[in-house]
């Protein structure tokens, strides 16, 4: 005998994530599910989109998700993650990109790249990294910024955000998280300056104001912007919880749309915490239920929602008011039609047995390369198989990216 709903019975909690969300800026979210931002890999090597990155996002649009975000799209070609990372600049192919961005807003998904600059941790064979200080440790070296160079990345920044409006991308997110530029700066382990953007959490935070000052006088008022940035570093000596609520009071006097709460960082010696076992919910939502009392603005929790109850209970709990899952959607394409209009089945998370190095990450962006492909079905490798492809991939591209984006000299 079936079963149904009276109107005065209240509706299943996991409607909550049915909800739309108007930002401050005026732009509605259709639900509460982010495809939050993931070094998907897929530019050609030369920092332009391919087919298979349509596809990709095209997919995560299908499968009912309000935004999706391309993580570590570079303002410029000089610190990139990886040879995979797309590029902005005069030199973009912008028909490839409007095709990209044509194929998720058909389905109703916003689509923003999170502006990037990877600093200190930008990949060495294509890049000369550099941080808030020089930093010599073992195996790990970067230089320092000079005061002139870190004066000019609001407008860099800026100028990326402009690049993104006119090629017809609906919003985008700085990229303040996980170890690259902008988190080192906020970070103990990374900034060591004497100067006025080093010492306390306000001097080295404040890198993050003056850029989205600039964004926002380019972009105007009602152009979503939003951030990601850390609440821990999850390593001895980096970014303090205390300090992090600082931060969140600091953006709440900005014009930002929405703050994406996130943690970890790519520091030698870190261990990312999606590679850790299960937490049994989202990794940093103690600390969004305290920011929550530091700002008005709308919050995005990411990181390890592995459930639609998980979801359900940050979004109905008030702790946050969009979900940012990566892997879990690599894994469900449709996690979001699933968890808000279907049976509400979750994920199946692989589990690796003894994984080199990198090899998880490396098998969740080869996992990423089969949804791009459509071959998805048909995937089937371990974590060493995976790494051996993914470093051959990158290998192929750094020499495509060196002849695109030629070092000038070392001073």
């Amino acid at each position: 005998m079936g079963t149904h709903t009276s109107a005065t019975e209240a509706p299943p909690r996991h409607h909550v994530l049915r909800s739309p969300l108007e930002l401050p800026c005026g732009i509605v979210l259709k639900n509460r599910i982010t495809k939050t931002a993931m070094s998907d890999s897929l530019a050609d090597g030369e920092g332009d989109s391919t087919g298979a990155q349509a596809r990709l996002y095209e997919r995560w649009a299908e499968g009912g998700v309000a935004l999706a975000i391309i993580g570590e799209v570079q303002i410029f070609p000089d610190y990139p993650e990886k040879p995979g990372n797309l590029v902005f600049g005069p030199q973009s192919n912008r028909n490839a990109l409007k095709s990209l961005i044509d194929r998720t807003l058909a389905h109703g998904a916003q689509l923003w790249p999170q502006l990037s600059h990877c600093g200190a941790l930008a990949h060495p064979p294509i890049s000369r990294p550099k941080g808030p200080s020089a930093l010599e440790l073992p195996g790990f070296s970067c230089g320092g910024l000079s005061v002139e160079e870190i004066e000019a990345l609001p407008a860099i920044y800026a100028q990326a955000a402009v690049f993104a409006k006119e090629t017809g991308f609906p919003g985008v997110q700085i990229h303040a998280g996980h170890g690259f530029l902008l988190s080192q700066f906020i970070s103990p382990l990374f900034n060591k300056r004497t100067d006025r953007f080093g010492g306390s959490i306000e001097a080295r935070a404040q890198i993050f104001v003056m850029i989205i000052d600039a964004i926002r006088a380019a972009v105007g008022p009602a152009y979503p912007v939003s951030i990601k940035f850390n609440s821990t570093d999850k390593l001895e000596g980096g970014l303090t919880e205390d300090d992090a609520y600082e931060v969140v009071r600091m953006l709440d006097d900005t014009s930002i749309d929405l703050i994406d709460i996130s943690g970890g960082t790519y520091f030698p010696g870190a261990k990312a915490s999606s590679d850790a076992p299960s937490s049994g919910g989202p990794y940093f939502i103690e600390f969004a239920r305290r920011a929550r009392g530091a700002t008005k603005k709308p919050l995005q929790l990411t990181g390890g929602f592995e459930t639609r109850d998980h979801a359900a209970e940050a979004v109905a709990s008030g702790a946050a008011d969009m979900c940012g899952l990566a892997r879990a959607n690599v894994l469900m394409p449709d996690l979001a039609n699933t968890w808000l209009y279907g049976d509400g089945s979750n994920p199946q998370f692989p589990r690796f047995e003894a994984p080199p190095h990198g090899g998880v990450t490396a098998w969740y962006t080869m996992r990423i390369n089969a949804l791009g492909t459509d071959t998805d079905k048909a995937f089937s490798m371990d974590a060493h198989e995976a790494m051996r492809l993914y470093n051959a991939r990158d290998d192929e591209r750094a020499i495509r990216w060196r002849k695109k984006f030629p070092l000038s000299p070392p001073l």
